[in-house]
């Protein structure tokens, strides 16, 4: 059965934007937390465009190659302008949770409860997993019961302001750390969310 799967950059005081992310910059000031997607010598065999660290392209790779949907909330989609009609991932459909309408002619499809988006994106996904992408998403989807694993990317930052990767929760949700890959720029952190 698939899995459902939030695999995220974040700063070691866990926000996944700089200050000031908006719709164009939704990154925020500076942008720094993906650097290490690119300023590695080998290409990932399955999003060519990145150039990771030969132990980043290990990690990452067999993570990506398993997508085959992905979820996330309305801000991300605004921030990152709806990534031109596409995906974040160039094989995997997007679901967008929104309670607000969708963009005309918007190709994605658009739900209103994270309920509605994981079932969306399981049955888009069929035996591959669903990533969610978004601390409100994820956040819904860990109070719903919904996510089985966590992927923090850590980059060795400070950023003191920006989105937080968590939102606030009803209680504690214990994990269990499975993996830790130091690489150049990023340490990968795999949790097993414990239900």
């Amino acid at each position: 059965m698939s899995k459902v799967l939030c695999s995220m950059a974040a700063s070691v005081d866990g926000f996944v934007t700089g200050r000031n992310s908006v719709p164009g910059r939704g990154l925020g000031d500076g942008g720094v937390l993906h650097d290490w997607y690119w300023n590695g010598d080998t290409p990932s065999t399955v999003v060519p465009q990145f150039r990771l660290s030969e132990v980043t392209r290990r990690f990452v790779d067999p993570f990506a190659a398993s997508v085959g949907a992905v979820v996330a909330g309305r801000t991300s989609y605004d921030d990152t302008n709806g990534w031109g009609g596409g995906s974040p991932h160039l094989n995997a459909p997007l679901i967008v949770v929104s309670h607000r309408p969708a963009p005309p002619d918007a190709p994605q499809q658009f739900v209103t409860t994270i309920e509605e988006a994981v079932a969306a994106g399981r049955a888009a996904a069929g035996d591959l997993n669903v990533a969610l992408m978004g601390g409100g998403v994820l956040t819904s989807a860990l109070i719903a019961g919904l996510v089985d694993e966590i992927v923090i990317h850590q980059v060795p930052i400070l950023l003191g302001a920006g989105r937080r990767l968590f939102q606030d929760l009803p209680a504690h949700v214990p994990l269990t750390l499975v993996q830790v890959v130091p690489a150049p720029g990023v340490t990968h952190l795999h949790y097993r969310v414990e239900r």
